[in-house]
Order: structure tokens, then sequence, then C-alpha cells
């Protein structure tokens, strides 16, 4: 399609400007540049001559707010006036000496063009599309390798011009902007497709105010890539937050991997970028090409990414889930009991090694069963979330808003945790927000300036692991991270998080030596941007997700980490929020006591006992993790003193004292069942080691009995649970016992019933042993002895009720004679 310029312009009220330089007429719409520069000017006036000539920079800006007048037609010189433009202001009557409207080059001025090749364009929407311009519409598409761009409207099709370097435009002669398609011809092959140019933004604006103020707690429904149909076309908008970046581009399998031609829009002050990308459907691999304020480019996986390729390849992949949950009931009532009120025991899981090789529905085939078996009321999986190093063991992030792609998609996870729930069971996840790898397609450095780390240096080098730390204090950092914890728990029904590190969130100076850190605005160590993310964290995930429990892992005193973000304490902060804490104290120091052979242990006697100094000080868990037994600390059997039958009866006696003591359990994978070797990721748990035709098969079997019958007895007697953090709920029978190395104690459960729990770890049998107990019990039954033979033991146990009869001992009127079995811990319940 050809049109003639006409002869003479039309003059603008801004004042006249020269016309530019003329060019050759091509063969379909006219060719010259209309920058968006130039978007509020009209052409001048200018005496016509014989030569064709063509008018740039015109109104371009203001032009997407009106509709397009009648083109000038050829032989149309002596016209005065140009056709009325919808939506614009009433033309003035035309005038002899008013000359007539002249219609624009449509192709990219100099500057546009330039900035869209090298990827460093803030609005390519303005320019690039269906515009309407003085003399009708202008199309402009930006296609690199492209041969050919044709314009399909209805009936019409008209090619548009090459103007070289992928840029194809062309001017026609229409009122208004049509609903139009492309065909664009590739080495003889032709596609056709929507113009990704001619859509609205498709994030509203609460949005972008939200994200601006770092309060969008559902930050992963409006940022990353999410399959839509916008404005009646069906694809996928990608959005990032990039707010240094010069300009960004999505680069993926649709383009080839050729970002060129697919720029993306900033959306204004929020520093969030878009593109809806019409087509494009869920599988599709993508990356976001970023120019860096230096203009050097750098290729980026998604930091929203909900799914991702398998490591060691770092794509993102675009996700929608298809899962149908069927954990109502579960989700219905997992808040009907506070948690510190309930019973909690905790199977601690690395799922790429419980089982190798199995994928998340294998595993929702065999996991649930073996916990059920096991009588374990939750299981805790070591991190989850996408890492590109196994070694890490999940504890090194790059994809926080994806599972890993090892074991299979998102929804095969979602799978795994619904029959979770069906089974009962509830399920934890260690969560990571203190630190993340520094691998350079990832979050370091992601825009080309430090964003989702601190910019000092000092505070962004994590000094124990070679990692960087978040940035606590920064808003949308902030939010990146408080939304993260909602989505885990929203989108995939986890019930609880452990955070990791909080210990190294929460102190300036950790691992840190004098002048390696700067104290805050106080002169103090303590980070408190890091303590007003943990409070907002905890506060939004018990507002939005009633039943999840937070777990910190924290390791130091800090003041108050369980208690409510709005009640102070005597450091003037406020508590933390947490629900639960590891007691990495208890932790310790009963290891230490383990670790002695019993002759000595009398010297070490308050390593067991000191606990209760503390125990209600925080609502604690007692852990027995993974970080206990690798990296040269040997397994928990392995680190008992004695003999191979000495190792196994400590270890048998020291859980049974563990179930018993105040606070939740946790216990690691491998170890219900005395391992002997350190785990490792490459291979799991030694399973063999539960083989029949093992010769030391019963010896191990005899230990996973103990466990199932542990919890069993555990969930059995409310005493050991429902009084966790109430110090009525205890009381000592004897902690000073250190020549005998017993510990006896009483739990209570809210209606008062108690519970005797009587440790003995000397290798000797105790006949007689007193014990003074409450005078209103008329007789005691065993309930739990781990030297029973099934478990390995020898075997000295009371089948029978044993009564209460004078003297009393230790301070109450009345006790019990006992024979203390060798190495081992008896639980008793009134008969």
């Amino acid at each position: 399609m050809t049109s003639k310029k006409p002869a003479t312009s039309k003059n603008d009220k801004s004042g006249k400007s020269k016309a530019e330089q003329s060019r050759e007429e091509t063969s379909t719409a006219e060719q010259a540049g209309a920058g968006k520069k130039a978007a509020a000017k009209k052409t001048a006036a200018k005496k016509a001559t014989a030569k064709k000539t063509t008018a740039k920079n015109v109104a371009a800006k203001k032009a997407t707010a009106r509709k397009a007048g009648a083109a000038a037609k050829s032989g149309s010189a002596a016209k005065t006036g140009a056709a009325r433009i919808p939506g614009a202001r009433k033309p003035e009557p035309p005038a002899r000496e008013r000359p007539a409207e002249v219609a624009v080059s449509p192709a990219l001025d100099a500057g546009d063009r330039e900035r869209l090749l090298h990827g460093a364009h803030h609005a390519p929407h303005a320019v690039l599309g269906a515009h309407p311009v003085p003399g009708g519409v202008a199309f402009r598409a930006f296609r690199p390798y492209a041969q050919a761009v044709t314009v399909v409207s209805g009936g019409l099709r008209a090619n548009l011009h090459d103007d070289g370097d992928g840029f194809f435009s062309g001017l026609l002669p229409l009122t208004e902007v049509p609903a139009y398609r492309l065909l664009v011809t590739y080495d003889g092959t032709v596609h056709e497709t929507e113009d990704a140019y001619r859509f609205l933004p498709a994030l509203g604006e609460l949005d972008l105010h939200l994200i601006g103020e770092g309060r969008h707690e559902q930050l992963w429904g409006v940022l990353g890539a999410h399959v839509l149909t916008h404005q009646g076309v069906t694809g996928t908008r990608f959005s990032v937050w990039a707010p240094n970046a010069r300009g960004v581009r999505v680069a993926g399998n649709f383009n080839f991997w050729d970002a060129g031609g697919h720029p993306m829009r900033s959306l204004g002050s929020s520093g969030v970028w878009e593109l809806f990308v019409p087509g494009i459907g869920e599988g599709e691999l993508y990356k976001f090409e970023i120019t860096r304020p230096d203009g050097s480019r750098t290729l980026r996986a998604d930091p929203m990414a909900r799914r991702t390729e398998v490591p060691p390849a770092t794509s993102s992949i675009v996700h929608s889930s298809h899962h149908e949950w069927g954990d109502a009931e579960w989700m219905a009532h997992r808040a009907d009991t506070p948690v510190h009120e309930a019973p909690l025991s905790v199977y601690e899981v690395h799922l790429p090694s419980w089982r190798p090789g199995l994928t998340y529905r294998q595993l929702a085939d065999q996991l649930p069963a073996y916990v059920t078996e096991m009588g374990f009321t939750h299981v805790e999986m070591m991190p989850v979330a996408e890492h590109p190093f196994g070694g890490s063991w999940g504890y090194q992030v790059t994809g926080f808003y994806a599972p890993t792609a090892r074991l299979g998609t998102p929804d095969d996870f979602k799978h795994l945790v619904d029959r979770l729930h069906q089974a009962g069971i509830g399920v934890l996840m260690d969560w990571v927000p203190a630190h993340f790898p520094r691998d350079d397609w990832a979050l370091a450095e992601f825009d080309g300036r430090p964003l989702y780390e601190h910019h000092d240096p000092l505070r962004a080098a994590h000094p124990d692991w070679g990692t960087l730390e978040f940035d606590f204090g920064r808003r949308e950092v902030r939010n990146f991270l408080v939304a993260n914890a909602v989505y885990w728990c929203e989108e995939f029904h986890i019930d609880g998080l452990r955070v990791d590190a909080v210990a190294s969130m929460l102190y300036l100076d950790y691992s840190r030596e004098p002048g390696q850190w700067t104290p805050n605005e106080h002169g103090g160590r303590e980070n408190l941007d890091a303590v007003a993310f943990l409070q907002e964290m905890n506060a939004t995930v018990y507002r939005r997700c009633p039943g999840v429990v937070t777990i910190a892992e924290e390791s130091t005193a800090w003041d108050g980490v369980t208690r409510p973000t709005h009640h102070r304490g005597p450091s003037g902060f406020g508590g933390l929020g947490f629900g639960l804490k590891w007691n990495m104290g208890w932790m310790h120091d009963s290891l230490q006591y383990m670790t002695h052979d019993p002759v000595h242990r009398k010297y070490h006697h308050h390593e067991m006992t000191f606990s209760m100094v503390y125990a209600y000080s925080e609502n604690y868990v007692l852990p027995i993790s993974h970080d206990e037994v690798v990296h040269g600390k040997r397994s928990l059997v392995s680190k008992m003193p004695g003999d191979w039958w000495q190792q196994r009866a400590n270890h048998r006696a020291y859980l049974g004292f563990m179930w018993a003591h105040p606070g939740k359990q946790l216990l690691f994978m491998g170890h219900e069942f005395a391992q002997g070797a350190e785990w490792s990721e490459a291979h799991g748990p030694d399973w063999w080691l539960l083989d029949p035709s093992y010769g030391a098969e019963a010896d191990h079997r005899g230990v996973r009995d103990l466990v199932r019958d542990l919890n069993a007895g555990y969930r059995a007697a409310p005493a050991l649970w429902q009084r966790d953090t109430d110090p009525a709920g205890f009381q000592w029978i004897t902690g000073d016992a250190a020549d005998d190395n017993v510990f006896a104690f009483l739990r209570h459960s809210a209606d008062g019933t108690p519970l005797l729990a009587v440790s003995h770890l000397a290798p000797v049998v105790r006949h007689d042993y007193r014990i003074g107990v409450p005078e209103d019990v008329p007789a005691w039954l065993e309930v739990l002895n781990t030297d029973a033979a099934r478990y390995g033991g020898s075997d000295v146990v009371h089948p029978d009720p044993v009564k209460p009869e004078p003297p009393g001992a230790h301070g109450r009127p009345a006790s019990i004679r006992l024979t203390l079995p060798p190495l081992a811990t008896v639980w008793l319940r009134p008969a």
C-alpha cells in the first residue's frame, strides 16, 4: 500500500519547527521516524516543494489519546484541513492560510531504535505496536531475524516496511486502531501471532501500590510468570522487580533465547517491569535479560519462579497448578488445639535421600505409611526450595518460591503434602530467609547493584557460609520474604516453618571480629532490621494461616523468641513472635553428658538437669537433628560410650529421657533404628541394617520398635505434652542423685494425672531403689521400659503394679521400690 505526502503542512499552536530531509517514497507504507520524545509536537508549516517531503518527530505522545484522522491522499495538495480525529477537540473552521495536516512517517527515530537494540528501553509499548498518529495508524514491530511482517485485520493485509535490524513499520490510512494480528515470516516459515505491544499493563494500580509499600502479602500472585487471559487473549504475564535496571527483556524457548524482540515496560516508580506475551503457556522455559546501570547485560532466573529446571540447569518454568486438594478435614481442624498443648513428635527428613531416587509421588506412597507406623505426629522436611548444590542440603536457596525439581513438579510436591495430611500427619519445612548464594544467575546483584543483599559489603557477606545476607531493612526485600512464608503455608498447606539460622540474623557481630561490623543506631549489636522482619513475618503468618506454627532455630539467650510481638521484655524489645524454639542448650548439654563414660557421669550430672532452670523461658522443641550427626560429630548411637550393647542401651535410655522431658520432640531420620554411620546426603539412611538377612538386624529393629512405642506412649499420655509450657506440669522427684546416675521426675496433665519417669544411666542393676511418689496414687504401672528384651535390653522389667509404701523418700510421704535396669529409662503411670 502506498500513500503520498501532502504538499503542505499544518501550523501547530506550540510554535513552528523545521521539516526533516525528504526520503524516497516506499512501495508499501511511508518510511520515517516518529519518536516518543517528539510526542507532543506537530509539524510546522512549510511551503510545498516539487520534491516529496516527510515530517518527523510529530505528535506521538498525545496521539495515543486520540483517534487518527483520514490519511492524506496523493494529489490532495489543494486540501486545507485534515479529517477530524475522534476524541480530539473540535477543529477550527478551515482557512485558506491554514495548511493541511502532514501524515507522519511510522519508522522509529534513532534514539528509540538504539535503546531497543541495546535492551535499555523503559517504555517499548509507547513506540511498538499500533498508535494513532496524524495521517492514520502507525504500526511498528521489532522482530529480530524476521524476513517480513504483515498486519492482518479482517480483510486487510498490509506488509510493513523492513527498516533494518529487525524493525518493521507502516502507516495505514485508518481512523482508529483495529483488532489485528501479525504474520511474521522467518526463513520461509510464516508465524501468525498477537502483537505483545498492543496490550495494556496486566498489573493493577493497587498491586503496584502494595509492592511499593512492601505490603503485598500475596506477592507471588503478581510477580513472576502467570498464565492468564488478558483483553480476551490467553498468554503469560511476565513481571519482575528490578529498580536499578536500564531495561529488562524476556528470553526463553519461545524466542529461541534471543530476548531482543521481547522488551518489558517499566511500571513507574515501583521498579516493576512487565510484559504480557500472548500465546505462551505453562511449561515454557524463561529468564530475564537485565541491562545493568553500566550498560552490561545479565541473564537471570526469575526470583519469583514457582517452578524451575532440574539442577544443574537454571531456567525458570512457566507454571500453573492443577492439584485438587483432598485434605479439607485436616485443614479445618488443625487449629483446634494450640500446638503448645498438643503432642508434637517430629520426624526430620531430607527428602532426596530418605529413599534415594524416589520422586515426590513415590514418596507419597511410602513416607506417610512409615511415619504413621512409627507414630510421629509430624514430618519436618529439610529445605525443599530449589537450590543449585545438593551438598548444601537445601540451605543455600536460589528458588525461594519453587520446590526443588529434583523430585518432581510443584503439583507433585502438593500431592505429597496432601497424602501426609490425609494420613493425619502434619508437615513442617525448613525455611531459609537468612541468606542466599552468590550464583551469578540468581539473586546476587540482581539488577547490577546490591538489591536483595545489603548495600554495605560488610553487612552483605555472611562470614560462615560464603553467602549473602538479605537486606532486611529494605521494604521490598522484607515483602519478598514475608510473602514467601505465607506462600508455602497457603499454596502448599504447610503446617509449620522451622526458620533456619535465626541467631545469625539477630546479631550484627555474628561470627564477625571487631571492626568487621557497625553498631546499630543505639550503639548495640542487635540487627534491628532483622528483628522487625521476624516480627512482621510471624505476625503475618499467624494472622493469615490458622493452625500454622513457626519454629526458631536460635542458639543464644535472646529474650522473647517465643513471646508475642506486642509484649515487650526486659531488654525493651517486643517478642519475636515465634510459636516454638529449638532448645539448643538442652541438646548440647544432654549429648555432652551422654558421651561421658558412666563412671564419670556423676561429675557432669548438672548437664542433664540445667535445662529445667530455663525450661519455661520459651516454648521449646528438643532437637536431635541432622546437624548433630554430620561433619565428624558421629551418629547418635556412635556418640555413646561402651561396647555395642552399652551403646544401644545408652541410646534407648537417652531417647526415653528425651521423650519424657518438657518440650516437643524431634529426631532425624536413621536414628530411630540406631544407624551407626554419619548421615550422608549421597546415600541416606542405612536401611540395610533392618534387612532380616543382616546378622545384627534385631539390634536395630529393637531400637526402632522402642521409638514406635515411645511415640505411642507419648501420644497416649497428656501429661507428656499438655503442659509443656506450664511450670506446674513438672516436678522433680530427684535431680541430685549424681552418685547413682539417676534422674526422676513427674509430669502432670491438665487434669493433674501424673506420669513418673526414671532414668538410670549407670551400667549396673540397682535393686530396691526407693523413689518418692505422691501418696494419693494407690499403685503405679510400668508403661515403658527401654531395657525390655524386645528392644534389645536385659529385660529387667516390672510386669506387676508397684504399690507405694513407707517410709517416704525424696521429701515425699510415700515411696516405691524399683529395680532399676542398667542404662535405661522407665515410665510409670497410675494403675
